[in-house]
């Protein structure tokens, strides 16, 4: 029997690092599907953070884990990495001993699938791919929707298999991190509107739509092509929710079409955002990055360095294609106008065809 999101309206507010209750919560308060991205947060953080939720709305959310396998540490990269970070530390006045060498992301395991067990989102995903069947079993017995994100059809076909709920379709003109699992080619990516149909032709389960859909004409092009509800991340950069700095809403007001990048240079895994000086000195892919998450520890103090004295050249902006779409407005109001947006041109695509 397939699921449908429990929200009211077919809209996810996409997980991002950085953002927090009160972006999920002014989402559900509207009526759609607000996330919590859980991979930079502790067990005792997300508990916090989903009291906050459920003190503000009664609406259902969605969870958000990585699922990744840890790295086992590497001296002769984090060495390598160190020498091509240093002249930057230099020119920042760091020593370079302050450069780490830790994950900045974990992925799910036994503490956050207590939290899932003890606090029962109604909703919980996962990104590269899903957890060890023990947890993954422990979550579905929890109730929860599970979801988690395809980039390509094959991806798609493997989540079926396993079980999944929906599968979030990835596009390339996506921001943040590629959900890819089952490839490291990133020029083997589809976009959105060619990856879409394909992986509703090829799953059983309800397909959602995330990449570049930052206004009502892309939700309802989605529907179009055989959604069942999207994912949004982009469009809500420039909420006041978003707890995004000053930095990345600059960069995010002043997005082109064509100011994106795929780099690894932030973390260690393709990820998509705005262009930074960062990114065109040393990639935007590099070789010399170490393995996902251990690129973050070393690259963590350049950025706060250089965005104290007000530069974004180290910044983290990500961002999908379509950030000149986002809009400076309350994220309630953004959720709700992009819903009526759609509808209306759903609306103006039947009268043309002559429905």
């Amino acid at each position: 029997m397939k699921k449908s999101l429990p929200s009211k309206l077919p809209l996810i507010q996409a997980p991002m690092v950085g953002s927090f209750s009160p972006l999920a919560v002014a989402v559900c308060q509207a009526g759609g599907l607000g996330s919590l991205a859980c991979a930079a947060l502790g067990a005792d953080a997300l508990r916090a953070q989903i009291a906050d939720i459920r003190a503000h709305t009664g609406a259902p959310f969605n969870v958000n884990f990585f699922s990744h396998v840890a790295p086992a540490p590497d001296a002769a990269a984090q060495a390598r990495w160190r020498e091509t970070l240093a002249p930057y530390y230099a020119e920042a006045g760091l020593d370079l001993s302050a450069a780490g060498s830790g994950p900045g992301r974990a992925p799910f395991d036994e503490a956050m699938c207590e939290v899932v067990e003890d606090t029962r989102p109604a909703v919980v995903s996962f990104h590269f791919g899903l957890p060890p069947e023990d947890l993954l079993e422990r979550v579905r017995r929890s109730g929860a929707m599970i979801l988690s994100s395809a980039t390509t059809v094959e991806e798609a076909r493997w989540l079926d298999a396993r079980g999944v709920d929906a599968i979030i379709a990835q596009g390339a003109e996506a921001g943040g991190h590629r959900g890819m699992f089952l490839t490291d080619d990133i020029h083997a990516q589809p976009g959105l509107y060619a990856l879409l149909p394909q992986v509703v032709d090829a799953v059983r389960v309800p397909v959602i739509a995330a990449g570049a859909i930052a206004d009502g004409r892309g939700i309802a092009a989605a529907f179009a092509l055989g959604a069942s509800a999207v994912q949004i991340g982009t469009a809500y950069l420039l909420t006041p929710q978003a707890g995004r700095s000053e930095i990345h809403r600059q960069a995010v007001r002043e997005a082109r079409d064509d100011t994106t990048r795929l780099t690894n240079l932030y973390t260690g895994r393709p990820a998509r955002g705005l262009l930074t000086r960062f990114m065109r000195e040393q990639g935007p892919m590099s070789k010399a990055a170490p393995v996902f998450p251990l690129a973050t520890g070393a690259v963590d103090p350049l950025k706060a360095a250089f965005e104290k004295a007000g530069k974004g050249d180290f910044s983290l902006l990500w961002a999908g294609e379509a950030g000149a779409l986002a809009r400076e407005e309350d994220a309630g109001a953004l959720t709700r106008r992009l819903w009526d947006e759609a509808l209306a041109c759903a609306g103006r695509l039947g009268q043309a065809m002559g429905v």
